[in-house]
């Protein structure tokens, strides 16, 4: 159309500064030839040929990562490429030799270092050549979620697990909780979910919950009344002994506790409780594209930093350690734990024998719809409740739990979901480990 507005007697110049995203955009069929030979397209890319010693650059990969999980900014690898750079530049050619940032050394550094950060996203935003994408898996229905039976008695262990964390969602009316037993390899198994108040009944809607804070501790106000819950919650299940298959009892290993409502309240509990060593006070925080994440900001005097989330140093003497919780991430790991087949590594199940008894867990663990997004290099799903906003809270009990899994040295055996890479915890004494 702009090309056409200058009348059949004369004609115009048009020019199209593109970047190709995906195979096949309108960038890509520009751009090609055969399809559009009166668009004279031309790719640019950032690296005109790549290095030839692969060997050091994976070694200056793992130097970068150690370093970055240090806070050096990768200053460690810097001097390694400075020592080698000879034999890293080998074969590699740039299209701009001058483009490269203060903390680098040279143009092919700043290269690979993008590439390291997001390879997707470099090919595509740097070489104009995206990479093919694999189809995303789907979200797993309700039906599906509620059907992923392992068979096993409620509140009962498998030997093959050595960690138990539970999970307190807090709101005005109820108490939602989750309780997960975890192999070391993140194969987990949700062995006790509910409210406290019990409602007495396997399916419920919040705000028609029968039973609340407020009556079941009559004459106490609000705040009084989710301590009060806190207190007989905690009691029953941190104070309970856990069967294990082998005859072993395991008691649970951390609780964390939401602080989002009642800061102050959930805050003071964690201080004062009979179990308040291994209560943690949490807050989720979804961490979109656009934002740093969690484990690249900046480490203050006594924070812990892992995979997705940060706690915090306790700062003053009535203060408590927060764990900082990037809810978009654990999410994504919870429903990539749900798509793993039953008996495979890293798979999560729900206890016993009916489907029907999960149907209220399984709608909130899917009232949650997922964006794919991208932004500072990064590609990742940002989880958004629909307008009508349905029940979620045990989905945020169930990502809670794996989160304090996490904070306890559980890991995944191979990457699990599109992440940043991760920041491991510094040794500590903090008293929840």
């Amino acid at each position: 159309d702009v090309l056409g507005m200058a009348g059949p007697d004369s004609s115009i110049a048009g020019m199209m500064p593109c970047t190709v995203i995906r195979p096949g955009d309108m960038a890509d069929q520009i751009l090609d030839g055969d399809r559009h030979p009166d668009w004279h397209g031309r790719r640019s890319k950032m690296v005109m040929a790549w290095p030839a010693n692969e060997k050091l650059w994976v070694e200056y990969a793992s130097l970068r990562a150690a370093g970055l999980r240090r806070d050096d900014r990768g200053a460690g690898a810097t001097e390694f490429y400075r020592k080698n750079r000879a034999a890293m530049d080998a074969g590699a050619r740039v299209s701009w030799e001058a483009r490269f940032p203060p903390e680098c050394l040279s143009a092919i550094q700043n290269a690979m270092n993008l590439k390291l950060r997001d390879e997707a996203a470099f090919f595509a935003e740097y070489q104009n050549e995206p990479l093919t994408e694999q189809r995303e898996e789907e979200v797993m229905t309700a039906e599906d979620i509620a059907g992923k039976l392992n068979r096993r008695a409620h509140g009962t262990i498998p030997t093959s697990c050595g960690k138990l964390v539970a999970y307190v969602d807090v709101h005005k009316r109820l108490l939602y909780y989750v309780v997960m037993a975890l192999e070391p390899n993140f194969t987990g198994y949700i062995v006790d979910y509910g409210a406290h108040p019990d409602q007495k009944r396997h399916h419920f809607a919040y705000r028609t919950a029968r039973r609340t804070l407020l009556t079941a501790h009559r004459g106490k106000g609000e705040e009084a009344a989710i301590y009060a819950g806190l207190e007989a919650l905690t009691a029953e299940k941190l104070g309970a002994a856990w069967p294990r298959d082998d005859g072993a009892q395991m008691r649970i290993n951390l609780c964390v506790i939401d602080s989002g409502y009642q800061k102050d309240t959930v805050e003071l509990f964690c201080r004062q409780s009979r179990f308040a060593p291994i209560c943690l006070a949490a807050k989720g925080l979804p961490v979109s594209a656009a934002n740093i994440p969690l484990e690249e900001r900046p480490r203050k005097k006594g924070e812990e930093i892992g995979d997705g989330w940060r706690v915090t140093g306790a700062q003053g003497e009535h203060s408590v350690r927060l764990a900082l919780i990037d809810t978009n991430h654990w999410k994504s790991f919870l429903h990539a734990r749900l798509a793993v087949g039953m008996g495979d590594a890293g798979c999560l199940s729900l206890w016993g024998k009916s489907e029907i008894h999960h149907r209220m867990l399984a709608e909130h663990w899917t009232a949650e719809g997922r964006t794919p997004t991208e932004g500072r290099g990064r590609k990742l799903n940002e989880w958004r409740l629909p307008a009508h906003k349905p029940d979620n809270h045990l989905f945020d009990c169930a990502v809670g739990c794996l989160a304090g899994a996490s904070m306890l040295g559980v890991r995944l055996l191979g990457e699990a979901v599109p992440r940043a890479k991760r920041v491991k915890a510094r040794k500590t004494k903090a008293r929840y480990f």
